[in-house]
Protein backbone atom coordinates (compact mmCIF):
# COMPACT_ATOMS: atom_id res chain seq x y z
CA UNK A 1 0.00 0.00 0.00
CA UNK A 2 1.17 3.33 -1.37
CA UNK A 3 2.56 5.71 2.08
CA UNK A 4 2.11 8.60 -0.20
CA UNK A 5 -1.72 8.14 -0.82
CA UNK A 6 -2.50 6.83 2.92
CA UNK A 7 -0.91 10.62 3.54
CA UNK A 8 -2.97 12.05 1.16
CA UNK A 9 -6.59 10.14 2.26
CA UNK A 10 -5.34 11.48 5.60
CA UNK A 11 -5.22 15.21 4.54
CA UNK A 12 -8.38 15.02 2.40
CA UNK A 13 -10.03 13.56 5.05
CA UNK A 14 -8.81 16.61 7.26
CA UNK A 15 -9.14 19.38 5.00
CA UNK A 16 -12.37 18.21 3.08
CA UNK A 17 -11.20 19.91 -0.18
CA UNK A 18 -9.48 18.64 -3.35
CA UNK A 19 -7.76 22.33 -4.07
CA UNK A 20 -6.83 22.26 -0.38
CA UNK A 21 -5.57 18.82 0.08
CA UNK A 22 -3.28 19.83 -3.38
CA UNK A 23 -1.90 23.16 -1.82
CA UNK A 24 -0.81 21.35 1.06
CA UNK A 25 0.95 18.58 -0.62
CA UNK A 26 2.03 20.57 -3.69
CA UNK A 27 0.34 18.48 -5.89
CA UNK A 28 -2.83 18.98 -9.10
CA UNK A 29 -6.13 18.45 -7.72
CA UNK A 30 -6.43 15.68 -11.01
CA UNK A 31 -3.33 13.86 -8.55
CA UNK A 32 -5.24 14.02 -5.58
CA UNK A 33 -8.48 12.21 -7.03
CA UNK A 34 -6.16 9.84 -8.84
CA UNK A 35 -4.47 8.58 -5.38
CA UNK A 36 -7.75 8.66 -3.41
CA UNK A 37 -9.23 6.42 -6.53
CA UNK A 38 -6.17 4.29 -6.47
CA UNK A 39 -6.58 3.54 -2.69
CA UNK A 40 -10.14 3.12 -3.18
CA UNK A 41 -10.25 0.45 -5.80
CA UNK A 42 -7.15 -1.13 -4.10
CA UNK A 43 -9.43 -1.51 -0.94
CA UNK A 44 -12.18 -1.99 -2.83
CA UNK A 45 -14.60 0.79 -0.36
CA UNK A 46 -15.94 4.29 -1.41
CA UNK A 47 -13.90 6.10 0.84
CA UNK A 48 -15.50 9.52 0.19
CA UNK A 49 -18.34 11.37 -0.81
CA UNK A 50 -17.76 13.80 -3.15
CA UNK A 51 -20.51 17.13 -2.63
CA UNK A 52 -20.22 20.28 -5.02
CA UNK A 53 -17.97 22.04 -2.17
CA UNK A 54 -16.58 19.80 -0.12
CA UNK A 55 -16.39 15.93 0.47
CA UNK A 56 -17.01 13.84 3.28
CA UNK A 57 -15.80 10.50 4.68
CA UNK A 58 -17.97 7.38 4.05
CA UNK A 59 -18.74 4.69 6.76
CA UNK A 60 -15.71 2.81 5.73
CA UNK A 61 -13.69 5.88 5.33
CA UNK A 62 -14.45 6.37 8.68
CA UNK A 63 -13.16 2.94 9.86
CA UNK A 64 -9.92 3.61 7.86
CA UNK A 65 -8.88 6.43 8.94
CA UNK A 66 -7.42 5.74 12.26
CA UNK A 67 -5.23 2.65 10.91
CA UNK A 68 -4.22 5.16 8.21
CA UNK A 69 -3.16 8.07 10.29
CA UNK A 70 -1.23 4.83 12.44
CA UNK A 71 0.18 3.52 9.36
CA UNK A 72 1.67 7.45 8.21
CA UNK A 73 2.56 8.20 11.61
CA UNK A 74 4.99 4.93 12.33
CA UNK A 75 6.58 5.62 9.28
CA UNK A 76 7.49 9.22 9.92
CA UNK A 77 8.32 7.63 13.25
CA UNK A 78 10.44 5.38 11.69
CA UNK A 79 12.50 7.50 9.56
CA UNK A 80 12.91 10.06 12.52
CA UNK A 81 14.52 7.26 14.81
CA UNK A 82 16.56 5.53 12.46
CA UNK A 83 17.14 7.75 9.51
CA UNK A 84 19.66 10.30 9.01
CA UNK A 85 18.46 13.42 10.29
CA UNK A 86 20.84 15.50 8.13
CA UNK A 87 19.12 14.70 5.72
CA UNK A 88 15.70 16.08 7.23
CA UNK A 89 14.95 19.01 5.27
CA UNK A 90 11.94 21.49 5.40
CA UNK A 91 11.28 25.07 7.11
CA UNK A 92 10.12 24.64 10.57
CA UNK A 93 8.46 27.75 12.21
CA UNK A 94 9.00 28.08 15.21
CA UNK A 95 7.56 31.07 17.95
CA UNK A 96 8.61 31.81 21.86
CA UNK A 97 7.60 33.60 24.34
CA UNK A 98 10.68 35.93 26.12
CA UNK A 99 10.90 34.07 29.04
CA UNK A 100 12.69 31.20 26.70
CA UNK A 101 14.28 33.79 24.18
CA UNK A 102 16.24 35.33 27.02
CA UNK A 103 17.10 32.18 28.61
CA UNK A 104 17.54 28.24 26.75
CA UNK A 105 15.87 29.32 23.17
CA UNK A 106 19.72 30.08 21.37
CA UNK A 107 21.13 26.72 23.12
CA UNK A 108 17.82 24.79 21.40
CA UNK A 109 18.73 26.22 18.45
CA UNK A 110 22.11 25.21 18.33
CA UNK A 111 21.17 21.98 19.09
CA UNK A 112 18.64 22.16 16.15
CA UNK A 113 21.64 23.22 13.56
CA UNK A 114 23.40 20.34 14.88
CA UNK A 115 20.90 17.65 14.17
CA UNK A 116 19.02 18.89 11.47
CA UNK A 117 21.39 21.05 9.52
CA UNK A 118 18.71 21.11 6.33
CA UNK A 119 15.99 22.52 8.24
CA UNK A 120 15.35 26.48 8.05
CA UNK A 121 14.05 27.61 10.91
CA UNK A 122 11.75 30.84 11.06
CA UNK A 123 11.41 32.29 14.34
CA UNK A 124 9.08 34.59 15.81
CA UNK A 125 8.23 35.99 19.79
CA UNK A 126 4.96 37.08 20.62
CA UNK A 127 2.88 36.90 23.68
CA UNK A 128 1.40 33.23 25.36
CA UNK A 129 -2.24 34.49 24.52
CA UNK A 130 -1.16 35.81 20.78
CA UNK A 131 1.00 32.20 20.33
CA UNK A 132 -1.48 30.05 21.06
CA UNK A 133 -3.88 31.27 18.38
CA UNK A 134 -1.03 31.09 15.83
CA UNK A 135 -0.26 27.10 16.02
CA UNK A 136 -3.75 26.73 16.90
CA UNK A 137 -4.41 27.63 13.46
CA UNK A 138 -1.58 26.27 11.98
CA UNK A 139 0.57 29.54 11.27
CA UNK A 140 3.11 28.18 13.70
CA UNK A 141 4.37 24.47 14.00
CA UNK A 142 6.17 24.72 17.44
CA UNK A 143 5.93 27.06 20.09
CA UNK A 144 7.31 28.14 23.77
CA UNK A 145 4.41 29.46 25.39
CA UNK A 146 3.10 29.42 29.53
CA UNK A 147 -0.10 27.20 29.11
CA UNK A 148 -1.14 24.41 27.04
CA UNK A 149 -3.20 24.57 23.93
CA UNK A 150 -6.04 22.97 22.89
CA UNK A 151 -6.84 21.17 20.21
CA UNK A 152 -6.60 17.64 18.45
CA UNK A 153 -3.74 18.36 15.99
CA UNK A 154 -1.77 20.00 18.57
CA UNK A 155 0.49 18.15 21.51
CA UNK A 156 1.56 19.70 24.54
CA UNK A 157 4.61 18.72 26.56
CA UNK A 158 5.42 20.35 29.97
CA UNK A 159 8.78 21.52 30.08
CA UNK A 160 9.25 22.91 33.82
CA UNK A 161 9.05 26.22 35.09
CA UNK A 162 11.15 29.51 35.65
CA UNK A 163 11.72 30.35 39.68
CA UNK A 164 10.17 34.53 39.53
CA UNK A 165 11.74 37.13 41.96
CA UNK A 166 11.37 40.54 42.78
CA UNK A 167 14.51 42.83 41.46
CA UNK A 168 15.62 46.33 42.24
CA UNK A 169 18.65 48.57 41.65
CA UNK A 170 20.98 49.34 44.90
CA UNK A 171 20.55 52.84 44.80
CA UNK A 172 17.33 52.54 45.35
CA UNK A 173 18.29 51.69 49.20
CA UNK A 174 15.62 48.92 49.87
CA UNK A 175 16.15 47.09 53.41
CA UNK A 176 17.29 43.33 53.58
CA UNK A 177 14.16 42.32 55.63
CA UNK A 178 11.03 40.81 53.55
CA UNK A 179 8.90 43.99 51.86
CA UNK A 180 5.09 43.41 52.04
CA UNK A 181 2.74 43.85 49.24
CA UNK A 182 1.87 47.77 50.51
CA UNK A 183 5.59 48.70 50.63
CA UNK A 184 6.20 47.03 47.22
CA UNK A 185 3.08 49.42 45.52
CA UNK A 186 5.31 52.61 46.92
CA UNK A 187 7.26 52.28 43.96
CA UNK A 188 6.68 52.68 39.97
CA UNK A 189 5.85 48.65 39.03
CA UNK A 190 8.06 47.59 35.52
CA UNK A 191 5.94 44.47 34.03
CA UNK A 192 5.31 42.65 31.37
CA UNK A 193 2.85 43.09 28.62
CA UNK A 194 -0.98 43.42 29.67
CA UNK A 195 -2.67 39.42 30.80
CA UNK A 196 0.45 38.31 30.35
CA UNK A 197 0.64 35.13 33.01
CA UNK A 198 3.62 37.56 35.00
CA UNK A 199 1.00 40.78 34.61
CA UNK A 200 -1.86 38.82 35.73
CA UNK A 201 -0.28 37.72 38.74
CA UNK A 202 0.88 41.91 39.73
CA UNK A 203 -2.77 42.65 39.06
CA UNK A 204 -4.05 39.90 41.25
CA UNK A 205 -1.79 40.26 44.09
CA UNK A 206 -2.44 44.29 44.74
CA UNK A 207 -6.03 43.70 44.18
CA UNK A 208 -5.99 40.92 46.91
CA UNK A 209 -4.26 43.28 49.30
CA UNK A 210 -6.41 46.18 48.41
CA UNK A 211 -3.77 48.58 46.92
CA UNK A 212 -5.64 49.72 43.74
CA UNK A 213 -3.31 52.65 43.35
CA UNK A 214 0.13 51.09 42.68
CA UNK A 215 1.37 52.10 38.76
CA UNK A 216 2.31 49.00 36.97
CA UNK A 217 3.89 49.71 33.30
CA UNK A 218 3.31 47.16 31.06
CA UNK A 219 6.85 46.53 28.92
CA UNK A 220 7.16 44.33 25.76
CA UNK A 221 10.61 43.49 25.94
CA UNK A 222 12.37 42.31 28.63
CA UNK A 223 15.45 43.75 27.76
CA UNK A 224 13.51 47.27 28.23
CA UNK A 225 12.13 46.01 32.06
CA UNK A 226 15.70 44.82 33.14
CA UNK A 227 17.17 48.52 31.52
CA UNK A 228 14.68 50.30 33.71
CA UNK A 229 15.16 48.71 36.99
CA UNK A 230 18.85 48.73 36.62
CA UNK A 231 18.31 52.91 36.34
CA UNK A 232 16.38 53.24 39.03
CA UNK A 233 12.93 53.47 37.86
CA UNK A 234 10.81 51.00 39.76
CA UNK A 235 11.21 47.34 40.46
CA UNK A 236 10.09 44.01 39.02
CA UNK A 237 9.16 40.77 39.39
CA UNK A 238 10.95 38.96 36.41
CA UNK A 239 12.39 35.01 35.67
CA UNK A 240 15.44 35.10 38.00
CA UNK A 241 17.17 33.66 34.95
CA UNK A 242 16.64 36.72 33.09
CA UNK A 243 19.30 38.47 35.56
CA UNK A 244 21.88 35.85 36.70
CA UNK A 245 24.96 38.47 35.63
CA UNK A 246 23.41 41.61 36.70
CA UNK A 247 22.35 39.96 40.72
CA UNK A 248 26.13 38.76 40.37
CA UNK A 249 27.75 42.21 39.49
CA UNK A 250 25.68 43.73 41.62
CA UNK A 251 23.94 45.76 39.28
CA UNK A 252 20.44 44.45 40.72
CA UNK A 253 19.35 43.14 44.11
CA UNK A 254 16.45 40.42 44.77
CA UNK A 255 14.27 41.25 46.85
CA UNK A 256 13.01 39.64 49.89
CA UNK A 257 8.73 39.43 50.06
CA UNK A 258 6.53 38.15 52.79
CA UNK A 259 4.39 36.37 49.70
CA UNK A 260 5.11 33.32 47.43
CA UNK A 261 6.42 34.69 44.30
CA UNK A 262 4.50 31.81 41.89
CA UNK A 263 7.27 30.18 38.97
CA UNK A 264 6.77 30.91 35.88
CA UNK A 265 5.22 27.57 33.76
CA UNK A 266 6.90 26.71 30.36
CA UNK A 267 5.21 24.50 28.32
CA UNK A 268 6.46 23.51 24.38
CA UNK A 269 3.00 23.13 21.83
CA UNK A 270 3.52 21.65 18.39
CA UNK A 271 1.33 20.57 15.28
CA UNK A 272 0.87 17.25 14.94
CA UNK A 273 0.38 16.38 10.92
CA UNK A 274 1.04 13.36 8.85
CA UNK A 275 3.35 15.23 7.11
CA UNK A 276 6.22 15.46 9.48
CA UNK A 277 7.29 14.58 12.84
CA UNK A 278 9.23 17.40 12.91
CA UNK A 279 7.60 19.62 15.24
CA UNK A 280 7.11 16.76 18.08
CA UNK A 281 11.08 16.23 17.66
CA UNK A 282 11.97 19.42 18.01
CA UNK A 283 9.98 19.69 21.05
CA UNK A 284 11.57 16.59 22.79
CA UNK A 285 14.89 18.16 21.67
CA UNK A 286 13.72 21.64 23.84
CA UNK A 287 12.78 19.23 26.78
CA UNK A 288 16.34 17.56 26.46
CA UNK A 289 17.62 21.66 26.34
CA UNK A 290 16.07 22.69 29.40
CA UNK A 291 16.56 19.54 31.13
CA UNK A 292 20.26 20.50 31.04
CA UNK A 293 19.99 24.17 31.34
CA UNK A 294 18.31 23.59 34.85
CA UNK A 295 21.14 21.40 35.38
CA UNK A 296 23.74 23.41 34.65
CA UNK A 297 22.45 27.09 36.34
CA UNK A 298 20.53 25.24 39.22
CA UNK A 299 16.75 24.87 40.81
CA UNK A 300 16.59 28.65 41.90
CA UNK A 301 16.89 29.44 38.00
CA UNK A 302 15.24 26.82 36.10
CA UNK A 303 12.87 23.61 37.70
CA UNK A 304 13.01 21.27 34.31
CA UNK A 305 10.62 18.29 34.06
CA UNK A 306 13.09 14.32 33.65
CA UNK A 307 14.33 14.94 30.17
CA UNK A 308 13.64 11.34 28.08
CA UNK A 309 16.37 12.53 25.82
Amino acid sequence: MNIRFLETFVWLARLRSFRLTAERQHATQAAISSRISALEVELGVRLFERGPKEVSLTQEGTKALPFAEQIVQLNRAMIETVGDRTKVAGLLRLASIESVVHTWLPELLKRVREEYPNVTVELTGDTSANLALEIAHGHVDTAFLTAQVNGADVGNILLGSLPMCWIASPTLNLPDEPLTEHELAAFQIVGFARHSQPHNYLVQMFAAAGETAVQINCLSSAAAIIRLVVDGFGIAVVPAAFVMGELANGQLQALKVTHEVPALPLYVSYRRSPDSLLPESIARVARAVMFDYSTRHGKQFARATASED
